[in-house]
């Protein structure tokens, strides 16, 4: 990503989302979006059906994009959220969603998943990031075994205190663990806000940005639909408040969000390693603990860490 471009979007969301800050509950599941998410700017549509549920579609024409944010911060959570993506020729688009920690810029946290238009006919690109104290560059990049825009599929997030996990549906495909005792840095401190955002990189999001925007195929439309959230929240007192599971699956109060694979039936480490991994033979197109010309004097210390 364009680091000037990508520093004014994530920074302007951040002062948005302070203007708009709400309560300090506990989150729970349902179906209507906005009791949980805040429109931040854009055209964005609120589609609503006969049972109540709510989809968010996020438009983005030549003028501007769009954006929401969650309505709390989290400390450890899981995040789940349905998106469909925008479909035929989406080249220069990226919708975004990612948890980033809102005070100081130069040392924030971040945990990032961009998903990356192409020509119609060509695949999408899921770019993942994870930034811990201002430094990103931890960069895996898939290819989506499925057509992302015919239907909804679930991508989440789950954090705390032992790893990042991002699933697909379901299926691990990423897993960042924490080694802090080995001297990798890790997000443990700063709680993180949920956004989403469509808008404009065809600088650099297509085949390195040798693909321009279409722009007489806007406005483009990417939907977001059955966000649940589950994890510590800011309580009165400035204590923070660990939630239950949304599903009632969780056990001990816990919820799925602190022993993640549980909904996934991949509570077997071993089992969820493998199936990873899996995953990553087939469809992972760039790793940087792979990347040798850009680290020809070693990798990052975590690449070498099980």
């Amino acid at each position: 990503m364009a680091l000037a471009a990508r520093a004014w979007l994530l920074s302007t969301l951040s002062a948005l989302a302070l203007m708009f800050a709400a309560g300090t509950t506990s989150p729970v599941a349902g179906g209507r979006m906005t009791d949980e998410l805040e429109v931040l700017w854009g055209q964005t549509r609120l589609l609503n059906d006969s049972n109540g549920d709510q989809t968010i579609g996020l438009t983005m024409d030549k003028a501007m994009g769009s954006a929401f944010g969650s309505k709390i911060s989290y400390l450890f959570a899981r995040i789940d959220i349905s998106i469909k993506l925008v479909p035929k020729n989406s080249a220069g688009t990226v919708t975004t969603i990612y948890l980033i920690s809102q005070k100081d810029w130069k040392k924030h946290d971040e945990i990032d998943l961009e998903f990356l238009g192409n020509a119609t006919g060509q695949p999408y690109t899921l770019h993942t990031n994870i930034f811990v104290a201002g430094e990103g560059g931890r960069e895996v990049q898939f290819r989506l075994w499925f057509d992302p825009t015919v239907a909804f599929h679930t991508y989440s997030i789950v954090w705390n205190k032992d790893q990042i996990l991002i699933l697909v549906d379901g299926i691990p495909i990423r897993q960042f663990k924490n080694h802090w005792e080995d001297g990798v840095p890790f997000p443990v401190y700063q709680p993180m806000r949920l956004f989403g955002c469509l808008w404009d990189a065809d600088d650099w999001a297509t085949q390195g940005g040798r693909i321009k925007t279409d722009w007489s195929q806007a406005p483009f439309v990417a939907y977001f639909a059955n966000y649940t959230a589950s994890g510590c929240t800011p309580s009165a007192g400035g204590s923070w408040t660990c939630g239950h599971d949304p599903s009632g699956s969780g056990s001990s109060g816990s919820g799925d969000w602190m022993t993640p694979g549980q909904k996934e039936g991949l509570n077997d480490d071993m089992k969820q390693q493998k199936l990873m991994k899996e995953m990553q033979s087939k469809y992972m197109i760039y790793d940087y603990c792979t990347d040798y010309k850009r680290f020809p004097n070693g990798f990052p210390k975590e690449c070498g860490l099980a």
